[in-house]
């Protein structure tokens, strides 16, 4: 798939820069009202920074992941993703 996420790292304390498949690039910026429900442990650095790779995907521990996909249209679209 396009959208398939083939480099993640850390950019800043809560953005990442991604590269797909299609090579594509571009930031995700994480808002402070991102981290909420699920996505709570990752306002803790330390766990933020635990970003990884599966099969394609941005993950963390706990399963948390981001959708490829979508992040792949916004990056096209806007060079950034910016998660509120």
């Amino acid at each position: 798939m396009e959208w398939e996420v083939t480099e993640v790292e850390i950019v800043d304390k809560y953005a990442l820069r991604v590269r797909f498949k299609d090579g594509s690039a571009g930031v995700i910026r994480f808002s402070p009202t991102f981290f909420r429900d699920g996505f709570s442990p990752l306002h803790e650095h330390a766990q933020f920074q635990q970003v990884q790779l599966v099969d394609g995907v941005v993950t963390w521990a706990g399963e948390l992941d981001l959708a490829p996909d979508a992040m792949h249209k916004e990056i096209r679209q806007h060079g950034e993703w910016i998660l509120t």
